[in-house]
């Protein structure tokens, strides 16, 4: 099973799974990236995977919708263009031969889900749309820190080899904050050079891994001292972890 990142709009990713003839997409914005692929390897089209409602998630669907064999899947608590299959926490559902299980994370947006599978190259794959960047994570647009508190725990009790796939190119950004945060925290050193030299050559510096991200991510890492410590600095009402996600999330909005 081969995974391929392909760029849309200026910083999106639409994550492709195919086997050779098959190929399923994650989020498409756009649909010129994936028609492109499917044309330069000749795919068909088997599924398309929903995380959210946004129109830089969704904006391709009704484009792609006369090449698709398959279902649209999406959250079922959210407006997808339909039709769709609805999805809620809990549910499997089996695409290429592979199955994925339904996490629901609000916080980014009300009904945001992703999808979890386990096998492909005996590492899982995690497609987490906008709620966990690679040292970040999703604005507050519909939920409340309680809830993208709770979705991040539920997403780093995954394993630790687990492949995040999200979907935009935020990582740099992303560690410069991370780097203010824990300005003594080697890890994101280390990461920032090694993501800067991949940028450089023009890759992607996705996917992460969970065992990577619970390294460098601020929002992963909010009990650790350093982080709190930061976060008190910054206004953090206590030292609990919703107040320090809070205080983290309200400071990177503004963090240039």
């Amino acid at each position: 099973m081969n995974l391929t990142a392909l760029p849309a709009f200026t910083d999106n990713y639409i994550w492709m799974l195919h086997d050779g003839s098959h190929a399923v997409v994650v989020d498409p914005g756009e649909a010129a990236p994936v028609q492109a692929a499917l044309d330069a390897q000749g795919l068909q089209l088997a599924a398309i995977l929903v995380t959210h409602h946004h129109g830089d998630h969704v904006g391709g669907v009704n484009a792609l919708r006369p090449r698709l064999l398959g279902p649209v899947y999406g959250p079922a608590r959210e407006d997808i263009p339909a039709p769709f299959t609805p999805l809620q926490h809990g549910q499997q559902i089996s695409v290429l031969g592979l199955r994925f299980e339904v996490l629901d994370v609000p916080g980014h947006t009300a009904g945001h889900i992703a999808y979890m599978q386990c096998g492909v190259d005996d590492a899982p794959l995690l497609f987490c749309g906008d709620t966990l960047f690679s040292a970040g994570c999703g604005r507050l647009f519909e939920g409340t820190p309680a809830q993208m508190v709770a979705s991040l725990a539920r997403l780093n009790a995954l394993p630790g080899d687990t492949r995040v796939c999200c979907t935009h190119e935020y990582t740099l950004s992303n560690l410069r904050f991370a780097a203010a945060v824990e300005p003594n925290n080697p890890d994101i050193a280390l990461h920032t050079q090694a993501c800067v030299q991949l940028r450089t050559a023009g890759r992607p510096t996705l996917p992460s891994t969970l065992t990577r991200e619970r390294a460098i991510n601020p929002f992963l890492r909010c009990s650790e001292p350093a982080v709190v410590a930061s976060a008190q600095a910054q206004g953090a009402a206590s030292e609990g972890v919703v107040d320090v996600f809070a205080t983290l999330r309200n400071w990177k909005n503004t963090y240039r």
